[in-house]
């Protein structure tokens, strides 16, 4: 979870597995609209630039801070709730789990969530952090309207319109901050829910046979599946009437965090990255120790999913068409070589998005997420992502590792030059760039 102490007493910044650094020349924590405006039109005025840092939970560089950072750590909380509407307005710098409870007292919900909280809503937004769900799209889906300061300190608002011709907000939709600085975001909200979560051991053959199905008859559907094993754990989650979690459910979750994923997930870890001959074995002991279980609660206290152990992730957005035959042979290929890992690859489904950025290029999408534990060598698994994923037509999402050049991402997203013909409107002097962007996005080397 974020820390502003920390934050604040240290040069260095990182991100949440340390693979990103930098120590940027300042660090800044505006508590107001204005104070964000001043510090925009200075660093313009110095030609520095700016990045704001968020809580740090994105993988690729995005938000690496080269010369001055932002948090907006300073600007949280619900502004106002229409709840005729069951609309939300919320300061950028607002945590997704601060967000729950805010709109529980006004018998209102986000739509969806992913199983981390510690995000800012806008930091989530501009990646389009997502969950799982057919009907369901990401945090950045939720946005219907925008506050933000642009590259020269000027202060803009936006209302989303028709996505067939609404250009500015299929830009704003996941711009990764390139446009500006969000201060304020309005959220269309659903009513209050509660969910009851199952999770059962299956063999991927048996999952596979009943994937579509299942997607159909749960709101939310989510596996994960053990490489190297041919086992996987499905999770599904559907509505039920709103209700807080039980202290006990709580209590078990805590017990469950420190006990499996802090300690004998993270000791079977330890084990693979000390002798990476080990990843199989490990991978196979966590597929035989997984339990069925359980959970019920209000809709935010059932997303969440305490990531303990640390790792390195890449994921690609897939055709929804196109999975099974996708996710067969990805298992029969990590049967024979795993690929140095032993965390199990996440699978979710996702609805077509209209954002100029989005990965899903307004198809419905499979998402697989490939984990790599902390210290050990994730560069076989991910170059070979890389290489295969062509075959898909894969689109990695924008915080995690992506090692796409701008011509692939060009081909992959049409509407890419329009969309930095807008960014240039609003950033005409690249403040808002880092070389992770540039490089992205304008094919500069990062040593330029």
């Amino acid at each position: 979870m974020f820390s502003l102490t920390q934050w604040q007493g240290s040069h260095k910044w990182e991100n949440w597995v340390g693979y990103v650094s930098a120590e940027p020349e300042q660090k800044l924590t505006p508590s107001s609209v204005e104070e964000l405006q001043d510090i925009v039109k200075k660093a313009r005025a110095t030609n520095k630039r700016v990045r704001v840092t968020g809580a740090a939970h994105s993988f690729s560089g995005c938000a690496k801070p080269e010369e001055i950072a932002i948090s907006l750590h300073n600007m949280r909380g619900l502004i106002s709730v229409d709840k005729d509407a069951k609309q939300a307005t919320l300061y950028a710098g607002t945590y997704l789990f601060e967000i729950g409870d805010a709109l529980r007292e006004h018998g209102l919900a986000l739509e969806n969530m992913g199983d981390v909280q510690e995000q800012s809503i806008a930091g989530s937004a501009s990646t389009a952090t997502h969950g799982t769900g057919l009907t369901l799209g990401s945090i950045a889906n939720q946005v219907i309207a925008w506050e933000w300061v642009d590259g020269k300190g000027e202060l803009h608002t936006h209302q989303r319109g028709d996505p067939q011709t609404d250009e500015l907000g299929n830009a704003l939709h996941a711009s990764l901050g390139m446009l500006g600085i969000f201060t304020k975001l309005t959220i269309q909200a659903v009513d209050l829910y509660g969910l009851a979560e199952r999770n059962e051991v299956m063999t991927f053959e048996e999952g596979l046979s009943r994937f579509h199905d299942m997607a159909h008859e749960h709101r939310h559907l989510e596996w994960f599946l053990f490489p190297g094993t041919n086992k996987l754990q499905q999770k599904t989650l559907s509505i039920i009437a709103p209700k807080a979690m039980t202290g006990w459910q709580k209590f078990k979750d805590q017990f469950d965090s420190k006990v499996t994923l802090n300690g004998a997930f993270y000791v079977l870890s330890e084990m693979a990255r000390m002798n990476p001959k080990w990843t199989k074995k490990v991978s196979q002991i966590s597929a035989s120790s997984i339990p069925n279980t359980r959970r019920a609660g209000y809709s935010y206290e059932v997303f969440p999913t305490p990531r303990g152990v640390k790792f390195n992730e890449s994921e690609y957005f897939i055709k929804l068409s196109d999975f099974d035959a996708c996710i067969s042979e990805v298992n029969s290929i990590l049967l024979k070589n795993n690929k140095g890992s032993h965390f199990p690859i996440e699978v979710r489904t996702h609805k077509g998005e209209t954002g100029m950025l989005s990965p899903t290029q307004g198809e419905d999408c499979a998402v697989l997420s490939f984990h790599v534990y902390k210290g050990m060598d994730s560069e076989p698994l991910f170059n070979w992502l890389y290489e295969y994923m062509k075959k898909w037509q894969g689109r990695p999402h924008w915080g995690k590792v992506n090692k796409l050049n701008t011509d692939e991402l060009h081909k992959l997203y049409p509407d890419l030059k329009r969309f930095l013909e807008i960014r240039e409107q609003y950033d005409p002097d690249d403040l808002f760039m880092n070389s992770w962007l540039e490089e992205k996005f304008l094919g500069y080397k990062a040593s330029n």
